[in-house]
């Protein structure tokens, strides 16, 4: 099942008329004043872009905040060339004017779609290979939830970690926006799926959306966990936020031909591993970045998860998992929230109308 979006839409560079509307020429956006913590993200006046040849623009109704969006904020992850400054990796919306060559989605679609920056704003040009269409009975709050999630589990756990259905994952983090969407595609495929969290209430939580099994890692040793779960087999995939000094720790965790992918290093970039274990469980260590990407291979990550994840969203089993809804004005406060680690599932700004 490929992506369907209705026919209609005018083509062009930049229609006069959407929906009935005029498209303005300046927008509200939300701006990283300079490298820093929280407040150095500002409410600006920025010009309403104007979409590519191969975009769409789209009316933002709500925008996903990711940790990528925080890292950008403090100096440390900047947008790759070509993509907008302003931080916002995944919007829900309707397109109200198409780019050259665009035939789908079409004006007045409404969509989500990940986005290569500038989702923190009332407009966003994103290119259309990189658009879902959002069903009926998925609100657009949750539907700008989903691309950023999705397209990173898809691709790590599905493609890099070859997951398949009776084998066992372990993600960290679970309450997390990576953490629970892992959890929840797990348990559609019939994966099992093991997680860590920083407490019994968050362990509680990430039960409560399908985790076989949530160790509280300020208590239990979750190699040990691992092993005692699965009757010394491990786990078949482990999809790591963390490296540093987990990186031998989940090596650890896996077992015969298991793999091992990052991608974060909340815990350090560098990690001293025991290559002999490596060599006689015969494990594939792998990871990846996702922005940096070209267009292209992101269109075809899209056309894979429409394919194999989207049809769980139109019939409703999978949903994101929802923390809070903030503001557009208030993005310091959903960047602070993100970084104290309190949230469970994802955190969303509401741009414009539902």
């Amino acid at each position: 099942m490929g992506r369907s979006f209705k026919n209609g839409g005018t083509l062009g560079a930049f229609p006069e008329q959407m929906v009935g509307q005029a498209i303005p020429e300046i927008m509200r956006a939300v701006a990283i004043s300079g490298p820093g913590g929280p407040e150095v993200l500002k409410m600006e006046q920025r010009d309403v872009p104007a979409p590519k040849p191969g975009e769409v623009l789209v009316k933002v109704s709500h925008a996903g905040v990711n940790r990528p969006d925080c890292l950008q904020r403090a100096g440390v992850y900047p947008p790759p060339p070509g993509a907008s400054d302003l931080p916002g990796l995944e919007i829900a919306g309707t397109v109200v004017a198409q780019g050259e060559g665009v035939a789908f989605p079409a004006v007045g679609d409404r969509v989500c779609a990940l986005a290569n920056g500038g989702g923190y704003a009332e407009y966003c040009a994103v290119p259309a290979g990189q658009c879902l269409p959002v069903p009926q009975g998925l609100a657009l709050v949750e539907a700008a939830a989903m691309p950023e999630t999705l397209f990173t589990v898809w691709h790590n756990v599905f493609q890099r970690g070859c997951i398949r259905d009776g084998e066992v994952l372990l993600v960290h983090g679970g309450t997390s926006g990576i953490g629970s969407m892992a959890i929840k595609l797990a348990k559609l495929f019939g994966i099992t799926a093991i997680t860590t969290c920083g407490s019994d209430a968050k362990c509680e939580q990430a039960r409560g959306i399908g985790a076989n099994l949530a160790i509280n890692y300020r208590e239990a040793d979750f190699v040990e966990a691992v092993k005692d779960f699965t009757s010394g087999k491990g786990a078949d995939v482990v999809l790591d936020m963390v490296a540093g000094s987990y990186t031998q720790r989940n090596l650890d965790c896996l077992g015969m031909d298991g793999r091992l992918v990052t991608i974060a290093t909340l815990g350090g970039i560098t990690a001293e591993i025991s290559v002999v274990k490596l060599m006689v469980k015969r494990l594939l260590l792998t990871g990846s970045t996702l922005r940096p990407r070209s267009d292209a291979f992101k269109a075809l990550l899209a056309g894979e998860i429409a394919d194999n994840a989207w049809p769980f969203v139109e019939e409703g089993a999978l949903r994101p998992q929802m923390d809070r809804v903030f503001a557009l004005e208030e993005a310091a406060k959903a960047h602070t929230r993100m970084e104290k680690g309190e949230h469970f599932g994802k955190i969303v700004l509401a741009v414009g109308e539902e």
